[in-house]
């Protein structure tokens, strides 16, 4: 693969580096978040992987402008930066992924792969609308819809609900949701698939009668239809 890596910290761009070259990847390395954002906009890269705190530009709004115009590059973003808001922030601005410095190499390889396999697995949806109950998305637009009521919603909001709405009518713990949504495994340190289930609630079931995400004590969520 080609990958450009985004780090103002020379020791670990150089570990990544030589890291993924070993592997037999092609590497490009921006110490900046400028020089980076021109790189990723005018080159074909396989993935990005970028610090957040850079000189110039900050990894998070690097990686909005990265996503605005090539929406279907995997990004990871590397950061000191471990608490829930802050993997939240990440994640919003349309990362594919979060790792917490210090790191094991292997486990970057890991979130990689992770990360790829998702890209290449992706498929077109075979049903135009996606409906559960009142609630529908459309799979090519992914607009949501609620009893007519048009709902805005994030990348990783839409990804979770749209996982939940597949997977309807059973059980989901916390572990299964953080790998098969974010392809991560789950932190018990951090709550931010609790975060995520609060913004999606308010957002498709606070004012609706009938409510469709439902906690089940120690268990993890569920996605259905109770009134």
């Amino acid at each position: 693969m080609k990958i450009l890596i985004i780090e103002d910290e020379e020791r670990i761009a150089n570990l990544v580096k030589q890291g993924l070259e070993e592997q037999g990847n092609v590497t490009i390395v921006a110490y900046d978040g400028t020089t980076g954002k021109k790189l990723a906009l005018q080159n074909d890269y396989d993935l990005v992987i970028s610090d957040i705190i850079l000189p110039g530009l900050n990894g998070i709004d690097l990686c909005k402008e990265i996503r605005f115009v090539k929406p279907d590059l995997p990004i990871i973003l590397l950061t000191a930066l471990g608490t829930t808001d802050d993997k939240i922030e990440g994640f919003d601005a349309g990362a594919d992924d979060y790792l917490v410095k210090p790191f094991d190499f292997r486990e970057l390889v890991v979130r990689i792969r992770a990360v790829m396999n998702r890209k290449n697995g992706k498929s077109l949806p075979g049903n135009l609308l996606t409906r559960y109950a009142d609630l529908e998305i459309n799979n090519l637009t992914k607009s949501v819809i609620r009893s007519g009521k048009v709902i805005t919603l994030t990348p990783k909001e839409l990804k979770l609900l749209e996982y939940m709405m597949q997977n309807a009518d059973r059980i989901l713990s916390r572990a299964e949701i953080a790998e098969k949504v974010w392809d991560t495994h789950f932190d018990t340190g951090t709550n931010f698939i609790d975060v995520y289930i609060n913004y999606l609630r308010k957002k498709i079931d606070k004012d609706f009668p009938s409510k469709l995400i439902h906690t089940k004590q120690g268990l993890g969520f569920i996605f259905k239809e109770e009134k």
